[in-house]
């Protein structure tokens, strides 16, 4: 959505969305532009303002902002937090156009239709409603965040700062992501990063004057999958395996020099109850005796599903008075939601649309799916 576009405020959910998906926020990391998210973050805020709901935007470290709306009906009331990400993955290759959505057989098409723009349309919508309600039980805040899709920045910004403010009155964080309605209670975490190894550029005419860093990797490598992949067995009921994989290898510079760099990246998947401490210590005791560096740690923690034991029955309430299945699973993959975890705030995955349409060509959520959410969302917001 441009400077050209008229500032219209939206009639139905439907709208809301398609407002939503106008706006290109692909990922800088993924080749969209800068200042993506922010315009998103503008017109939000106007329509807030506009539906009488406080807004606040909370600048991310490394770049960007969050927006935080409220509706703040007192200050004895406990607060619901609802969460969905303002960035999409790329649209590159797209069979439809990815910035106008279209509505055929009972799908809305568009990047972010599913993921997930679908969740945050919705909860917005709910929120709107609410706060214009009689029945009002709850404080709510919804939170549009930054950079999900790449780093999950504004999820980690959000987690070490503005929810503290909300955790003693906290009942729970329901974030957005395609989970077909159904609530997702445990995750699997991620944690990265780089080994890197050094040797001595030299001539390749004279290789002994030279020390190749691609063969003191193939040494780590050689570490790693026959040492540490096999002792990396954990599981967990709801999430699956842990997991380990070297998925990345540079080194060298030219054909005729002993290299003197050579870098690999690491992706290592955990299950609920595992810490990156232990995670360290299993590698570097496999790599003791090599000469290693290890850089660009990334960590998203697993998320377990006991903060939000308390509030799941609540949740499954309304689920089944909507016809929706109650039952919590698990998934393999992470979301903002570990990151809330990981502070000390229960956190449940619940959104409208599939897994499977969501970074598609055509990417897709069914009109009964958003309604639907609107609606579950708005009764949780009454409960």
């Amino acid at each position: 959505m441009t400077a050209a576009h008229h500032f219209t405020t939206p009639q139905s959910c439907e709208e809301l969305l398609a407002q939503l998906v106008a706006h290109n926020t692909v990922n800088p990391f993924f080749g969209g532009p800068a200042g993506g998210e922010a315009a998103l973050i503008a017109h939000l805020e106007k329509l807030a303002q506009g539906w009488r709901l406080r807004t606040r935007r909370c600048p991310v470290p490394g770049g960007g902002e969050n927006l935080i709306i409220t509706c703040e009906v007192s200050p004895a009331a406990p607060w619901l937090i609802f969460e969905s990400h303002l960035d999409t993955v790329s649209v590159a290759g797209m069979s439809v156009d990815p910035f106008k959505v279209s509505v055929a057989d009972g799908r809305i098409y568009g990047r972010g239709t599913c993921d997930t723009k679908g969740s945050g349309a919705a909860m917005f919508w709910a929120l709107r409603e609410y706060a214009h309600g009689k029945s009002r039980p709850h404080n709510v805040a919804m939170v549009f965040a930054a950079d999900e899709e790449a780093r999950m920045t504004g999820a980690q910004a959000f987690a070490a700062g503005e929810l503290k403010e909300f955790l003693p009155r906290l009942r729970c964080v329901i974030v957005g992501e395609p989970t077909m309605m159904r609530p997702v209670t445990a995750s699997n975490g991620v944690i990265r990063w780089k080994t890197i190894t050094r040797g001595r550029a030299a001539h390749s005419s004279v290789p002994a004057n030279g020390r190749s860093a691609i063969s003191a990797m193939l040494k780590v490598v050689e570490a790693l999958e026959s040492r540490y992949v096999p002792a990396v067995t954990k599981r967990h009921p709801m999430t699956g395996s842990a997991a380990m994989s070297v998925n990345v290898i540079r080194g060298g510079t030219q054909v005729n020099i002993i290299p003197e760099y050579c870098e690999i990246e690491c992706d290592r998947r955990t299950v609920p109850g595992e810490t990156a401490a232990q995670v360290f210590a299993g590698r570097d005791a496999v790599l003791a005796g090599h000469a290693v560096e290890h850089t660009d740690l990334y960590v998203v923690p697993a998320m377990g599903d006991e903060l939000s034991r308390d509030y799941l029955p609540v949740l499954q309430s309304v689920l089944a008075a909507h016809g929706l299945e109650t039952a919590p699973k698990g998934e393999p993959y992470v979301t903002d939601a570990s990151h809330y975890g990981g502070a000390g705030a229960p956190a449940i995955v619940l959104g409208p649309g599939h897994f499977a349409q969501a970074h598609t060509k055509d990417e897709w959520v069914a009109q009964d799916q958003l309604a639907l959410a609107a609606k579950v969302y708005h009764a949780l917001m009454q409960t």
